[in-house]
């Protein structure tokens, strides 16, 4: 395999902080995640509930020449009446290398179709990692028909499956954080996701979909052939459309005083070594203090406000950190009579990062929410990823021994 290119622009803070994050689940509500009748379904399948009178809305994409192999999902929650739930899969195996020569995180997007002659309501997805020992976590990104042609040149761009994509796609560059482009997700301990009936995600007749694998090279090399299920239902029915807004804070956790005296324990060295590792996308660590309007203070707790611009219900809520996480929390009107906590994770577990549903949250124009997470570095003594590897400043990062503090709403606007 050539030498793949670096990213040729700098996204702002909005855009990387957009997508350098991983999602436990984007629907509200989840369930199981197999077909009905059992097995696996392949591309070129399409399962179809009792459909009333309703038309399906899209078809199976892919071929039977699929050679790849992915997880058998669990058992599904019944499809709805109309609802269809079709397969889509990478065309072919990818086998993850550090893609600058260093680091042990490879993060790759691949394009896949699920040919939609006509519009359709996503109700939900079940991620299928292909090979779960180096799979660390997967986006779903929807593409409008509009991008379809520049995916289609990043594909073709560079040898092999699919593109190198820290930072997401790189079709957004500018893509808001109150309305990112992600539709779905798979993380350890994640299911299929549905949404509330009468709730859906909006894809238009041509749009494919960005399935952004991040592998952890750490466990070892190995092919991977990951899949997603769409649950999908009519265009024509009258929906209301869900968004997701991602609420990420800047990580500033400092060396021990008793491990303070490695290389890698002064920021700027450490900022060094993530350009290093992901190229420029490695910015995000300083400019989310651009976007939360802070500076950088070390210290184990750190959060971020955002003030609201516009109207928004909450329906599901979720948060992400990675190894060294302790907890989270996401509050609603912070430090005011109308304070609230709306998800409260005491002791992170990273092997369970399932989204919670939560009765609507009705927020108006400059009202505020806030995410705040804990991390410690002592944990680096219990775990064994962090075996053999010495203390280090931790900013946000894209690897799986960097660190993350992500909020995520699943919202509706008026």
């Amino acid at each position: 395999m050539s030498t793949r290119p670096r990213p040729s622009r700098l996204r702002t803070a909005l855009a990387v902080a957009a997508s350098t994050l991983l999602l436990a689940a984007c629907g509200p509500g989840s369930g199981g995640s197999a077909d009905p009748a059992g097995g696996v379904a392949r591309p070129g399948d399409s399962t179809t509930a009792d459909t009333a009178g309703d038309t399906p809305a899209g078809t199976a994409a892919g071929t039977d020449t699929h050679a790849g192999h992915y997880a058998k999902p669990r058992k599904a929650s019944p499809l709805r009446p109309g609802e269809t739930r079709t397969t889509i899969a990478m065309p072919g195996g990818y086998t993850p290398s550090a893609p600058y020569g260093t680091g042990t995180d490879d993060y790759r997007c691949f394009l896949l179709d699920p040919e939609l002659d006509e519009p359709a309501w996503l109700t939900g997805t079940q991620v299928l990692p292909g090979n779960p020992d180096t799979v660390h976590h997967v986006i779903l990104f929807r593409v409008r028909p509009d991008q379809v042609a520049a995916a289609e040149a990043k594909d073709a761009a560079e040898e092999g499956e699919g593109w190198t994509c820290f930072g997401g796609t790189g079709l957004d560059p500018f893509q808001d954080v109150n309305d990112a482009s992600w539709i779905g997700a798979w993380a350890p301990g994640g299911k299929e996701t549905v949404t509330k009936p009468g709730f859906g995600t909006r894809l238009e007749a041509g749009s494919r979909i960005v399935m952004q694998v991040h592998y952890n090279l750490l466990t070892g090399p190995g092919p991977d052939t990951s899949a997603a299920q769409l649950r999908l239902a009519p265009g024509t029915r009258p929906y209301q459309a869900l968004h997701t807004m991602l609420l990420p804070a800047p990580v500033e956790l400092p060396c021990r005083p008793k491990h303070d005296d490695g290389p890698l324990c002064d920021r700027d060295a450490a900022l060094v070594d993530l350009h290093e590792r992901f190229g420029a996308e490695a910015r995000t660590a300083d400019l989310l203090h651009v976007l939360c309007g802070t500076k950088p203070q070390p210290g184990e707790v750190q959060s971020c406000v955002r003030t609201l611009a516009e109207p928004i219900t909450i329906h599901g809520v979720a948060g992400h950190m990675h190894l060294l996480g302790r907890s989270i929390r996401i509050e609603v009107n912070p430090d005011t009579p109308q304070a609230r906590t709306i998800l409260d994770i005491p002791v992170w577990d990273f092997d369970d990062q399932g989204s919670r549903p939560i009765a609507p949250i009705h927020l108006e124009a400059f009202q505020q929410v806030k995410v705040t997470c804990h991390h410690v570095q002592w944990l680096r003594d219990r775990l064994p990823a962090f075996e053999g590897q010495p203390d280090r400043y931790v900013a946000w990062g894209e690897g799986t021994t960097d660190e993350m503090c992500l909020g995520m709403l699943q919202v509706t606007r008026p």
